[in-house]
């Protein structure tokens, strides 16, 4: 006997910026057409995650070799591109260290660089196992990453063996924390980490297991604090924006409560971590304090794997599996 759900979303592929997503202050016109290029000169294969520097440009990082990242101004034009030549690119976390700006670059084939925004690497983490972190037989493929205040660096390794790695500024290990199970500190594919410091609060890491529908809340030591459950939400790494926390959804459990592919959304918590809008998801709706389970609800996105948020508040969604498409910019209204 299969199972029932209570929600039935109806489809409706949007084609151009007439249509308006998303629930409540937050809702958004759909351009589809934001940022695509000509893939015989600026290819993509998977948009895996996009970042804002201090000038108001759109960089993104994507598993295609002929050019890891990619440059856009915020009307979609295409200004640069570059290549480590990495054909697992995944994670890009953007750094402001006064003098300039940095990259942090994580390669699902077990590298984890630090770059200039033109590319050039100054700086790489060794590998767990060839430090002694991990045992040869650990499995290591880093997802992302995330920078302390102090400087300090944070390492998810989301699709290998489910820890996050802390090294202090100079790049010395210091401790990890997490791995596989489900336990409360433990994680299902550790995917992403931020630090979380709305409301001027000490700072924090918020850390996506995914296979959890949830983001789980850590102390700068790893010290389990808390569980954010977000039931059908299959979500990406958090994005703090405000007083605001967005993330993509890679998949809902569309169908009998399983991961169902091509079934990707965009959500979006406040200051409180409840969900206040989901746009191309259904409603959020909170029974006696519980989030009821969230899916697609409009067939405007495969597997939404990052979002950016910009000075306007307008969401820029990047894809993967998503038939090589470009960015999907999301405009507040």
């Amino acid at each position: 006997m299969g199972l029932a759900m209570s929600i039935s979303p109806s489809f409706s592929f949007a084609q151009n910026r007439d249509e308006v997503i998303g629930h409540g202050d937050f809702q958004y016109q759909v351009d589809q057409k934001w940022g695509m290029l000509d893939p015989s000169k600026v290819p993509v294969n998977n948009c895996h995650e996009m970042v804002m520097d201090r000038k108001g440009r759109m960089i993104m990082v994507t598993d295609e070799p002929k050019n890891n990242v990619i440059v856009y101004d915020q009307s979609g034009k295409f200004l640069s591109a570059w290549t480590l030549g990495m054909d697992r690119a995944h994670g890009l976390t953007l750094v402001d260290e006064g003098d300039a700006e940095y990259l942090w670059i994580s390669d699902n084939a077990g590298r984890v660089v630090k770059t200039t925004l033109e590319g050039t690497i100054v700086a790489e983490i060794a590998t767990p196992v060839k430090e002694g972190i991990y045992t040869e037989k650990m499995s290591y493929v880093p997802t992302e990453t995330t920078v302390a205040p102090n400087g300090d660096l944070y390492v998810a390794d989301g699709y290998g063996s489910q820890f996050f790695l802390h090294y202090d500024k100079d790049g010395k290990f210091v401790r990890k924390f997490g791995g596989s199970g489900s336990g409360d500190a433990q994680f299902s594919t550790a995917h992403g980490i931020t630090v979380d410091q709305r409301g001027g609060k000490a700072p924090t890491l918020l850390c996506t297991s995914r296979g959890h529908n949830s983001f789980k809340r850590f102390t700068m030591d790893g010290e389990y604090i808390e569980t954010i459950f977000l039931p059908g939400a299959f979500v990406c790494r958090p994005v703090i924006h405000g007083d605001n926390l967005y993330a993509g959804v890679c998949w809902s459990r569309l169908r009998y409560l399983e991961q169902t592919p091509d079934s990707g959304f965009v959500t979006i918590l406040d200051k409180d971590n409840k969900v206040v809008s989901n746009p191309g998801g259904t409603a959020p709706e909170y029974r006696n304090g519980d989030l009821q389970l969230m899916v697609q609800s409009e067939a405007i996105f495969k597997h939404c794997h990052d979002v950016c948020i910009d000075q306007d508040e307008n969401i820029y969604v990047c894809q993967w599996n998503a038939g090589k498409t470009y960015p999907i910019k999301l405009i507040r209204v």
